[in-house]
């Protein structure tokens, strides 16, 4: 069964949705450069007038960037699942004969192009506030698809927390401080034992390299490319492996229609 029709309809929903519900988007992008913002005042002034970050500011817009733009993918599953079955209609969504792993992931890619856009607005908008300059290689394409790709993962991952347990706000709400450690850190420059864990945690990898193309001007590394790849797969594929089990054992407990 072909998923085009199904990317369509998701593409069409997720539309609809934003032309009826625009300040939400609105309240989000200012919400997200404010603080931004307020965090480089108050780095301004502990640092005092002589503060010069160097291409160090253009690694930590790109973290801060990133993080967002991962938040926004992880919440997408989990806070769908959450909403489907306040209104009832999680068993309709698994009823569906393209499967629920499927459906979702077509409405989180549908709503890609929407946050992408999103994004672009707030990067532009703290390049403008903080006088950042960061490149944009078309090289940059490669490590930001297997980022997505872990991102997706993730979102299955707290996607399935929501099957089992419902409600998962305090969870996600955790969850992003971790992100925001994750991403925000300048990881790739550790070194010894800490250097090969930051290779295995989700995502690091491919935000080493956009912070390298981005903000330093580095070329892409062919190894650590290869790391990201399989970093990214690697847990795309957990998260549906493990969102898998959940549905299972959610239809085992018949509490796919319970809130």
């Amino acid at each position: 069964m072909t998923l085009l029709p199904l990317f369509v309809a998701e593409l069409k929903r997720t539309w609809i949705q934003f032309l009826r519900y625009p300040a939400e988007a609105i309240g989000g992008l200012v919400i997200i450069t404010s603080v931004f913002y307020g965090l480089f005042l108050s780095a301004q002034y502990m640092a005092g007038p002589s503060m010069g970050l160097g291409n160090r500011l253009d690694a930590v817009v790109v973290g801060y960037v990133l993080w967002t733009l991962v938040l926004y993918i992880v919440n997408d599953i989990a806070i769908g699942l959450q909403s489907e079955a306040q209104t009832g209609t999680l068993e309709q969504v698994f009823l569906s004969p393209f499967g629920a792993p499927k459906v979702f992931l077509a409405r989180a890619v549908a709503s890609l192009a929407l946050r992408m856009s999103l994004i672009l607005v707030v990067l532009f908008l703290l390049m403008g506030i903080t006088g950042s300059r960061l490149q944009f290689p078309v090289m940059l394409i490669l490590p930001l698809g297997t980022l997505l790709l872990a991102a997706y993962g993730l979102a299955f991952l707290m996607g399935a927390t929501a099957l089992i347990f419902k409600r998962v706000q305090q969870v996600l709400g955790i969850f992003q401080f971790v992100l925001l450690f994750l991403l925000a850190a300048p990881v790739e420059e550790w070194d010894g034992p800490l250097r090969w864990i930051s290779q295995l945690l989700p995502m690091l990898p491919s935000t080493g390299l956009l912070r390298d193309l981005m903000a330093r001007g580095v070329g892409l590394d062919p190894g650590r490319m290869g790391i990201a790849i399989a970093n990214g797969l690697v847990y795309f594929a957990l998260g549906v492996v493990v969102f898998r089990w959940a549905e299972r054992q959610a239809k085992r407990r018949g509490s796919l229609g319970g809130y």
